[in-house]
This record gives C-alpha cells, sequence and structure tokens, in this order.
C-alpha cells in the first residue's frame, strides 16, 4: 500500500513494521519516523488507528486468558524464523495442529 506521496520513511517499510511499533518494540528514533509519517500519510494513519483499536480490542476480551508456556515458546519460535527469514514447512504446522493432545488421547 502507498498513497503515492514521497515521504523520508516509505509507507511499505511503516506497513511491515506496525506491529513493532504497536507493541513499542523498535528503537525511539524509529518510532519517531513513524510519528512524522503517520503526521504525513492519512491512509497509514487509517490502518494504524485499525491495527490500534483491534490490538485494544483483542487485549480487552482475551487479556485475561493465560497462555500455556509451550504454546508461547512455539509461536515465539515461529515469529524468531519468519524473521529471520526462515519459513516453517506447511506441512509440519499442520500436523503439529492435528496431533492430539493428551487430553484427547
Amino acid at each position: 500500500m502507498s498513497c503515492g506521496e514521497p515521504h523520508e520513511t516509505d509507507c511499505s517499510e511503516v506497513l511491515d513494521h506496525l506491529y513493532e511499533f504497536l507493541d513499542h518494540e523498535m528503537p525511539d528514533g524509529d518510532c519517531a519516523k513513524f510519528e512524522v509519517h503517520f503526521d504525513e500519510c492519512s491512509p497509514c494513519l487509517e490502518k494504524y488507528g485499525l491495527e490500534k483499536a483491534v490490538k485494544k480490542l483483542v487485549a480487552r476480551c482475551c487479556g485475561q486468558d493465560d497462555v500455556p508456556s509451550d504454546l508461547r515458546s512455539k509461536v515465539m519460535g515461529r515469529i524468531e524464523l519468519i524473521r529471520a527469514g526462515q519459513m516453517v514447512p506447511e506441512r509440519e504446522v499442520t500436523a503439529e495442529t492435528n496431533a492430539p493432545t493428551s487430553a484427547q488421547e
């Protein structure tokens, strides 16, 4: 997505790292660049507002649920693989998803 206007920080870069911005997981200098971009670019500001609202809704509805530590470890491991540019084969994901849990055995 791009608004068609030139910006110091490209729309695609902002949208690729939007969740890092929302989760306060980026350096202050990068946050400042994103804030300037949102001031200049209404389509990206709209997307930011939508994602922020969704994140707030999910936190309100699901924020009290404890996540099992093994599930959290698997998800975080997958995120790190994706960030490193590696992909997990689809059949591996499907096999793990369909694997019986101890409660089902």
